[in-house]
C-alpha cells in the first residue's frame, strides 16, 4: 500500500466513510478520498485520480440502486436527466483522463485546491439560495453541456459525478433528492470509463482502492438514509468548512 503507515491507512478509511456519506447525503463528498490520497500518500497525480475513481464504480452503482428503490429514478424527468448525464460522461471522462496525464504533481495540487474551493462556493450558494415552490429539470441541451463538463473534471481529478452535478442541478431548479439520484447514475459511467483509462496506464493502487472503497460503500448507505430522514444542512455546512480549510493546503502542496 505504497508504504503507508497505520495512522495514514486509518485516516484514508475514515475519509472513505465520510466521502460515502457525502456522496448520497449532499452530493459533494466524493472528493474527500481524492484529497486523502493526494495529501497522505506518495502517489502520482494519475495514481491519485485512478485509485480514487475506481471506488466510485461501486458507490455509484449502490447509490443508483438506493435511489431507484426510494423512487426518484423511477420518475421520467429524473431518469431522462440521468441518461443524458451518463451519455455525455462517455465522451467527457476520457478527455479528463488524457489531461491528467499531462499534469505535474504541483499543477495537480493547484487544480485540486481550486476545484475544492470552487465546489465549496457552489454548495454555499446552493444553501444560501434554495428556491421555494415548484421546481423542474432543465432542457436536455443544458443537461448535456453540464454533464460533459462535469465528466471532464471528474476524469481529471478522480471523482464521480455527484460532487459537481448535484449543486449545479439544484442551482438550475432540480429538487435535491432528484439531483442526487441522477448524479448517482452518472457516477457509474464516469467511474467505469475513468477506471478503464487509468487501468490502461497502470495507475491504480488496488489495495488502497479497497481500503478507501469498502468504508465508502458503507457511507453511501448511511448518507442515503440521512438524506431521507434528516435535514442535511448541518452536514452540508460541515462539508463546506472542511473543503475551504483544505483547499489552500492542496493548492500550495505538490
Amino acid at each position: 500500500m505504497s508504504g503507508a503507515s497505520l495512522p495514514v491507512l486509518i485516516a484514508l478509511g475514515l475519509l472513505g466513510l465520510a466521502g460515502g456519506v457525502g456522496i448520497t447525503a449532499v452530493g459533494p463528498g466524493g472528493v474527500l478520498p481524492t484529497i486523502g490520497l493526494f495529501a497522505l500518500t506518495g502517489l502520482t497525480p494519475a495514481e491519485v485520480a485512478g485509485t480514487a475513481i475506481v471506488t466510485h464504480v461501486a458507490t455509484g452503482a449502490l447509490g443508483t440502486a438506493a435511489y431507484t428503490r426510494s423512487g426518484q429514478l423511477r420518475e421520467p424527468a429524473t431518469r431522462r436527466t440521468a441518461l443524458v448525464l451518463a451519455a455525455t460522461a462517455v465522451a467527457g471522462t476520457p478527455l479528463g483522463v488524457l489531461v491528467n496525464s499531462a499534469v505535474s504533481q504541483r499543477a495537480f495540487g493547484l487544480v485540486l485546491g481550486v476545484f475544492v474551493a470552487g465546489v465549496a462556493a457552489l454548495v454555499w450558494c446552493r444553501e444560501r439560495r434554495r428556491p421555494a415552490g415548484a421546481r423542474s429539470h432543465p432542457p436536455v441541451p443544458v443537461v448535456a453541456v453540464l454533464g460533459f463538463a462535469v465528466a471532464v473534471a471528474s476524469g481529471l481529478v478522480g471523482i464521480g459525478g455527484p460532487m459537481l452535478t448535484v449543486p449545479l442541478l439544484v442551482a438550475l431548479g432540480v429538487p435535491v433528492l432528484e439531483s442526487l439520484a441522477a448524479a448517482q447514475a452518472q457516477s457509474v459511467v464516469v467511474a467505469g470509463v475513468g477506471t478503464l483509462g487509468y487501468v490502461a496506464q497502470g495507475a491504480v493502487d488496488w489495495p488502497l482502492a479497497a481500503l478507501v472503497g469498502v468504508p465508502e460503500l458503507a457511507g453511501v448507505l448511511l448518507g442515503w438514509r440521512l438524506a431521507h430522514a434528516l435535514p442535511a444542512r448541518h452536514l452540508t455546512w460541515a462539508l463546506i468548512v472542511t473543503l475551504l480549510a483544505v483547499a489552500p493546503y492542496l493548492a500550495l502542496s505538490g
